[in-house]
C-alpha cells in the first residue's frame, strides 16, 4: 500500500487544502497519515479538526512514497522548522513525491528544495520564493519531477489528482 504522510499546523490549516487531496489520494487507495508540531487534534481556519498522529520529528521519510506540506496561516510554524526541512530533504533525496500548497511551499523553498524549480504558492509567498531561488509560475498546480506546488484552496483537488498522477495511483 502506498503510504502518504500530510503536514499540518496544529491551529490555523488551510481545510480544503487538507480535506480534498485527504480524499482524492484514499479514493485512490492511499493510506494517509497526519503529523503536526505534535500529535493530538489539529483546528483548521474554518473549522474542522483533524487528528494528528505523530509529530513531524518523529516521521520517517523512508516510510512514505510521499510528504505533503498543507497551507492555511498556520503553516509558518514550519518555514524555519529544522524538523519539517529535514523530513523533506530526506524524502526528496530518496525521490519520494514532496508537495506543497498555499503557503508551505515556503518550507520547501527554505529547505533549499526549490533552487531552479518552477513553482507556485499563494501570492503572498511569491518575493520569499524567488529570494530562494525558485522560478516563480502564477499557475495553480506545477510539477517539477518529484516536486509539486499549488498555489491554494481553489487548487486543491487538482493538487491531491498530481500527487496520485505522480504516484502512479490508479
Amino acid at each position: 500500500m502506498t503510504r502518504v504522510l500530510m503536514v499540518i499546523a496544529p491551529e490555523i490549516f488551510r481545510d480544503e487544502e487538507y480535506a480534498q487531496p485527504l480524499r482524492v489520494l484514499e479514493a485512490r487507495g492511499a493510506a494517509v497519515e497526519t503529523a503536526s508540531t505534535r500529535p493530538g487534534p489539529c483546528r483548521g481556519k474554518l473549522g474542522m479538526t483533524a487528528e494528528a498522529t505523530l509529530s513531524v520529528g518523529d516521521a520517517i521519510a523512508e516510510e512514505y512514497r510521499a510528504i505533503v506540506f498543507v497551507g492555511g496561516a498556520g503553516a509558518q510554524v514550519f518555514f524555519d522548522d529544522p524538523a519539517a526541512h529535514a523530513l523533506a530533504r530526506a524524502a526528496h533525496a530518496l525521490g519520494r513525491v514532496v508537495a506543497a500548497i498555499c503557503i508551505a511551499p515556503s518550507v520547501l523553498a527554505r529547505a533549499g528544495l526549490l533552487d531552479g524549480v518552477r513553482a507556485t504558492a499563494f501570492p503572498t509567498q511569491r518575493d520569499d520564493l524567488l529570494a530562494h531561488g525558485a522560478l516563480w509560475s502564477d499557475g495553480p498546480v506545477e510539477v517539477h519531477g518529484s516536486l509539486i506546488t499549488a498555489n491554494g484552496p481553489d487548487a486543491a483537488r487538482d493538487f491531491g489528482l498530481a500527487i496520485g498522477d505522480a504516484l502512479g495511483l490508479p
